[in-house]
């Protein structure tokens, strides 16, 4: 079986962005994403999409979250969703809760973010944790080993009221795109694992 990486030279990112419009976001972000995922098949993987469903703009974690609990990728331990978001109350205790069930997990972090006007759309891939909450200016942990973002709207003044007048449309199409290019990481996922360490078998 061949793996992703086996056809295509592997290249190492520190952050790359791409825009939700391009016919090529979903297939560069999983690319991207599957050259940042850990190859050891004893290391657990962690999403952490943090936001609110109270929220048009801050709900695109949560709704990536269940995008992704629909697919039922083996690979992902998913936190976050619209029935079990993580937001700002709870968020705390649920990496205290990542931290006790899995050892040494490899946390992807999930987040909205606001910026220029130039760059909504975006998307991103960094490594490094995401600093959530920003925005609204809350004081929470960084979070992940990398992290994803959509700039869902601009930035810079009553934040808060941004979010929450945030066009639905784009949240939902950067939470697809998002959900598709980290099933797709996933799938290649498995299949390097499974030549890397074949007395394993398929995730």
């Amino acid at each position: 079986m061949m793996v992703y990486g086996q056809f295509m030279k592997e290249k190492k990112y520190s952050s790359f962005r791409v825009h939700v419009d391009d016919p090529l976001a979903t297939q560069e972000l999983a690319k991207c994403i599957f050259n940042l995922l850990p190859q050891s098949p004893e290391t657990p993987v962690v999403i952490v999409n943090i936001g609110s469903d109270r929220s048009t703009g801050d709900s695109l974690g949560p709704l990536t979250g269940t995008k992704l609990l629909t697919r039922r990728s083996p690979l992902y331990n998913v936190y976050g969703s619209l029935d079990t978001p993580v937001h700002a109350k709870n968020l705390e205790d649920t990496l205290a809760h990542i931290h006790d069930t899995y050892d040494r997990p490899f946390i992807i972090a999930l987040d909205a973010c606001l910026g220029r006007t130039e760059s909504v759309g975006m998307l991103t891939v960094k490594e490094g944790p995401v600093m959530p909450g920003a925005a609204a200016k809350k004081n929470l942990p960084p979070v992940g080993d990398i992290h994803l973002t959509g700039i869902v709207n601009v930035g810079g003044y009553m934040e808060l009221l941004v979010l929450q007048n945030t066009r639905l449309s784009l949240v939902m199409a950067l939470a697809d795109t998002l959900s598709t290019a980290l099933w797709r990481a996933a799938c290649w996922q498995a299949n390097r694992l499974q030549v890397l360490h074949p007395s394993r078998g398929a995730l």
